[in-house]
């Protein structure tokens, strides 16, 4: 028999996630992360990514460890940021070209300190959108399909109108695998 997954089953409950509030610098997102990882179960995956809360303590953003890195350089912010360009079919020649043209990166790692006690979170945070919502009683189908048709690492799960947690692709798979291989 296959076991029935429900989305809060899976979730991680928001008071275990990485958080900060808008306002906090990067370099406080990643202690944050930090904190998370090294409080969470470590029989689970490590968490990836930082909530970003408003004043009134809801999910207004996140930041992926993907997203921390292109906070490094502006100009990454200022380019395409939803698709990498190695989607558009863009060669790895033209890409370093690319790098080299713009400087991108010189000298980040010399000035991380100072770029991360500088840099607010709501700079370079991805805002949360409607497709990234997902309501608690939903199915696992449900919850796979959206994951999988927006390309999100992570969904924010909704019960009565608040957030309450974060369901990870990483979960998500895991429970699929799970029931794979309870196949005969």
């Amino acid at each position: 028999m296959v076991k029935k997954y429900k989305i809060e089953d899976l979730m991680v409950p928001l008071s275990e996630y990485a958080t900060v509030t808008v306002g906090a610098t990067l370099f406080e997102a990643v202690l944050a992360l930090e904190k998370a990882q090294a409080d969470f179960d470590q029989t689970k995956y490590r968490h990836r990514a930082v909530l970003v809360l408003d004043n009134k303590g809801e999910v207004v953003g996140k930041i992926s460890q993907h997203t921390a890195l292109k906070a490094l350089e502006p100009q990454y912010l200022k380019m395409a940021s939803r698709a990498s360009a190695s989607h558009y079919g863009f060669s790895v020649s033209f890409l370093k070209d690319l790098q080299d043209q713009y400087s991108l990166l010189d000298g980040a790692l010399e000035g991380i300190c100072q770029k991360a006690a500088d840099t607010k979170v709501e700079q370079f945070m991805s805002k949360l959108t409607e497709g990234e919502v997902i309501d608690a009683d939903a199915s696992l189908d449900r919850a796979i399909h959206m994951l999988v048709m927006g390309h999100y690492q992570s969904l924010m799960v909704k019960k009565a109108g608040k957030m309450v947690g974060i369901l990870r692709l990483t979960d998500v798979f895991a429970a699929v695998f799970h029931v794979m291989k309870s196949c005969s």
